[in-house]
């Protein structure tokens, strides 16, 4: 659980500084749970320069509740949290100062987006709250008012978890939190995981992460590894002391990401996807007469590929079937033992009938229309598809062909700026499981939209 504060202050000297209004959301990692905010009376005066930065004034503040009559609820909703703030350092020591004022000791651990911002997100030109909010997109309202930039650091966090592949995070926040070591009974986690899609990961005590998985309903893939009796479940259910898990609206993105960290993070339990999860591609060439020949062959990383298959009758059936969409007529034209008996298909000829009356040209089109369809070879384009929320939508970003990584953003922002929707990318890596998991995705699936970058 983490406590999302931003303080607004006096200003003037170090460590002589009043609150002056106070922020604070109460967040679970995916939702707000509370909420905290107050204008405080801080006894002395305000510096003219943060009136006109804030524009609070002392007028505002004669009759706002003192600190010490704020502290409780204060307490109250940072119980058991720890403390995030966009520079982090600055907001826990006012706080820390205005407790020791009244003689309580008030110790969390924090975490500050500052420094996580710059090393999930690099190169940025500012790392200011407002810079960095405006070139990621994020909507922020009341600048340098304490609810407006709480809010703002909510939305920055959240995609910063999403952005920390390692989820060392998440390890730390369960390393440290002993409230967040879950009894013995399974069915306590179940009893707080979601009916929604996405990705979990089981964690040892100590934040380690033992296995990784996805799942349309977190809640009954669960409750499946809980009450399964097979070794490897047991051995699982012997281990698991904490569940955590990240929301994805859509199976391609928990697809995508599974796959990802599985190979990042080497779970002990994750062994399904140490190997290639497809083993035939679909590949084209042109023969002599100048027709477009379609190949179904084993896979082979040197080669150009159209798309991809898990195995072998799933390339033989999906030959079958755009043979009809296409209107292609199809030959077996060869059976090649060296390549594992896979099949060359020549979709040109139907015992010479289909194609007397039309030019090569013309069959070439037909084909062409296939492969710009499955193929995203050397295309830039974007991936839109539903995202966690219903005024959410997330994106995938190819270029040139290279699958970039994922994101996601609101739909009142308009993703129409090359640099933007870069900062927004969580990058991930350009391999073959990714490359399988998008062309069999949007294969077999419809996305909300893709939309061609120029």
């Amino acid at each position: 659980m983490y406590a999302i504060l931003d303080i607004e202050t006096t200003g003037g000297k170090y460590n002589e500084e009043g609150i002056t209004e106070i922020a604070i959301y109460k967040f679970d990692g995916h939702k707000i749970v509370d909420q905290f905010c107050s204008l405080v009376n801080p006894e002395k005066t305000i510096q003219p320069f943060v009136v006109n930065l804030t524009g609070i004034n002392n007028e505002m503040l004669r009759n706002a509740p003192k600190f010490y009559e704020v502290a409780k609820r204060i307490i109250e909703i940072t119980e058991g949290c720890t403390l995030v703030a966009h520079n982090a350092n600055f907001d826990n020591r006012i706080l820390t100062t205005e407790f020791d004022r009244l003689g309580y000791s008030f110790e969390l651990n924090t975490l500050c987006t500052v420094e996580l911002s710059k090393k999930l997100i690099p190169d940025l030109p500012s790392y200011s709250l407002g810079k960095l909010v405006r070139s990621l997109g994020i909507p922020i309202t009341d600048r340098h008012r304490a609810q407006g930039d709480a809010k703002a650091t909510v939305t920055l966090f959240k995609l910063l978890l999403e952005k920390d592949i390692s989820k060392e995070i998440i390890s730390s926040a369960i390393k440290k939190d002993t409230k967040r070591k879950l009894e013995p009974k399974l069915i306590d986690i179940i009893a707080t995981a979601p009916n929604s899609i996405g990705v979990y990961y089981m964690h040892r005590a100590n934040g380690t992460i033992i296995y990784i998985g996805k799942s349309k309903n977190i809640k009954k893939r669960l409750l499946q590894h809980f009450t399964n009796d097979n070794r490897k479940s047991i051995k699982i259910q012997l281990e698991v002391a904490s569940v955590s898990y990240e929301l994805t609206g859509n199976d391609l993105i928990a697809q995508l990401k599974e796959s990802e960290e599985i190979k990042h993070n080497k779970p002990m339990f994750n062994h399904a996807l140490k190997k290639s999860i497809f083993q035939y591609q679909l590949a084209s060439y042109k023969d002599d007469e100048g027709y477009i020949n379609l190949k179904v062959e084993k896979t082979d990383l040197r080669k150009k590929l159209i798309t991809t298959f898990t195995n072998y009758q799933q390339a033989k059936s999906h030959m079958f079937k755009i043979t009809e969409e296409y209107h292609l007529c199809q030959k077996l034209t060869g059976l090649h033992k060296s390549e594992a008996a896979c099949f060359l298909y020549s979709l040109k000829q139907c015992n010479g009938a289909c194609v007397n009356e039309e030019s090569v040209e013309e069959y070439n089109n037909r084909v062409n229309q296939y492969i710009q369809k499955h193929s995203y070879e050397s295309q830039d384009m974007l991936i839109i598809d539903r995202g966690r929320d219903i005024d959410e939508r997330s994106v995938i970003l190819i270029e040139n062909g290279v699958y970039k990584g994922y994101g996601f953003y609101n739909l009142n922002f308009q993703i129409n700026n090359p640099e933007i929707v870069r900062s927004l990318i969580t990058p991930m890596t350009n391999n073959r499981d990714a490359q399988h998991i998008l062309h069999a995705y949007l294969r077999k699936n419809k996305v909300l939209k893709i939309i061609p970058l120029n």
